[in-house]
Parts: C-alpha cells; sequence; structure tokens
C-alpha cells in the first residue's frame, strides 16, 4: 500500500509507549479546501466571521493501491465520498503532545 501524506508536515504515529512508529513525511504537494470569509455581525463590538468552504484543491484522483493522508477539513469536505483519505487523530484522545501542549504525534490516523 503507498501511503502519501497531503498535509505540510510529517505526520508521527506513536505507541501507547511514546516511541514513534510509523513517519509520513510531507509529500510537498498539500490537498486544501478553499475558503471564503464573510462577516455576518458582531458580538460584545468584536467582528463575527462566517467561513464558506469550496471546493478541494491539490488531492490526487483515486489511484489503486494508494491511500492519502489529508488535513482534517479536507476529510470532513469530502466525507464518505472516497475510499482513499484518511488523517491524523488530532483528538483528545489521538493527539498526543509535548510539555507546552503542541501535538508531536499521534496514536492512531482516522479514515473519512
Amino acid at each position: 500500500m503507498k501511503v502519501i501524506n497531503l498535509t505540510p508536515h510529517d505526520i508521527v504515529v506513536v505507541g501507547d509507549d511514546g516511541t514513534e512508529i510509523r513517519r509520513y513525511p510531507a509529500s510537498g504537494q498539500v490537498a486544501r479546501v478553499g475558503s471564503r470569509v464573510e462577516i455576518v455581525g458582531e458580538l460584545d463590538g468584536v467582528p463575527v466571521a462566517k467561513h464558506q468552504y469550496g471546493e478541494v484543491e491539490g488531492l490526487p484522483a483515486p489511484e489503486p493501491g494508494t491511500v492519502y493522508l489529508v488535513s482534517l477539513v479536507v476529510g470532513q469536505a469530502l466525507a464518505g465520498t472516497r475510499d482513499d483519505l484518511y488523517g491524523p487523530d488530532t483528538s483528545p484522545a489521538g493527539a498526543v503532545r509535548d510539555s507546552e501542549g503542541k501535538i508531536i504525534g499521534t496514536k492512531r490516523l482516522v479514515k473519512y
């Protein structure tokens, strides 16, 4: 199985003991979702925006034997439309953080 990371960062999977068990390097190609921002009002004097998401860009066509690692936004935008999209589990149960709270890895991948 060929795994291509279409996020701008390496994806690191760690075991329960905190050791790295797999690293998926960034491929240099990034899948993104286009967006448009509209100011819809204000709350307590602070502008409030609404994001309108558009088309996904930079995602190759499905290829037999290949899966793509994508960001949460890309995965949610295409959820259920393709069988080859996965991403890092950055939920509280999946994310591994350093002492400063920065995500340094994940315990697992999620399927979109």
